[in-house]
This record gives C-alpha cells, sequence and structure tokens, in this order.
C-alpha cells in the first residue's frame, strides 16, 4: 500500500474547513483546489447549477506527519446529501498535553465535544469532539509524569 489518507464530504463548507486545518496542523496543500465548475459535462446529462460551481470536487492537505487529509463538497442537483456519522475519526498523538490543548481549543471551537481533554488510566491525556464541520476527532499526548489514573 503506497499511502493512506482520510477523506471528507462537506456541504460546500471544504474550503474553510481546509484552511482551518492547515491553520491549525501545518501542512502544505498538494495543489489548488479542483472546483466542480471544471468538471466537464457528461452527455445527457444536465449542466451543473452556476451556484454550485464554487464547490470543491477535491483538496488534500499533506500534514507534517506525512497523513493526507482529502475534501470535497456534496453537489445537492446530483441528488447527493450529506449525513453526518460517527464511523470514523482523525486521530492525532501529540508529543505534549500543551499542544494537545491549544490544537482541541482551536478545532472543538464551534462543534460538539463528546469528552474533555482527560487524563486516562493508560498514561495518555485524550478528547474527543465533532469540529464545527462535523468531523469526529481524536487527540491523544502523553501525560506529564505523575498525571495518569491510578
Amino acid at each position: 500500500m503506497a499511502t493512506v489518507a482520510s477523506y471528507f464530504n462537506f456541504d460546500g463548507t471544504c474550503e474553510e474547513a481546509f484552511a482551518l486545518y492547515r491553520d491549525v496542523l501545518g501542512g502544505e496543500f498538494d495543489g489548488p483546489p479542483m472546483y466542480m465548475r471544471d468538471m466537464p459535462v457528461e452527455p445527457g446529462q444536465p449542466p451543473l447549477p452556476e451556484e454550485e460551481g464554487g464547490r470543491v470536487m477535491h483538496m488534500a492537505l499533506t500534514l507534517p506527519g506525512g497523513h493526507q487529509l482529502m475534501g470535497t463538497d456534496i453537489v445537492p442537483s446530483m441528488g447527493m446529501t450529506l449525513t453526518r456519522g460517527n464511523a470514523m475519526y482523525v486521530t492525532l498523538t501529540l508529543d505534549d498535553e500543551d499542544a494537545l490543548r491549544e490544537i482541541f481549543a482551536k478545532l472543538s471551537e464551534g462543534g460538539v465535544v463528546t469528552a474533555e481533554p482527560t487524563p486516562m488510566f493508560w498514561g495518555d491525556l485524550y478528547t474527543d469532539f465533532f469540529d464545527r464541520y462535523g468531523i469526529q476527532w481524536m487527540l491523544l499526548a502523553p501525560l506529564t509524569e505523575g498525571q495518569g489514573l491510578a
């Protein structure tokens, strides 16, 4: 297997979400976004409504650790709907508690926190949450010595 990536669907907020992810997590975009307006019209298919042309067809962000986040916007005129679920997380294992708390504060803003940062029995600080775009995140970092639960 050459690479593994996490692929996200959005409802018109893909580019905005990826700007936040790059600001918070670092990394580099793998080129500019491709937009729905750039997709050729298939014979026999209706043209894309003008208001959907600015939706992202594909974009990718390679994080400093090498993992790639990819994303797209759904196209309602093609019968697509976004269903937010809990079938996957993006899991980040960070170097220290401060990094975890900083990323948690920025990514969880406007989202839904399902587990506040909590010291766990296995020796990590742990949290999970949905960001404002509906993506589920899990963050872990080693606890400072002496802070684990007994």
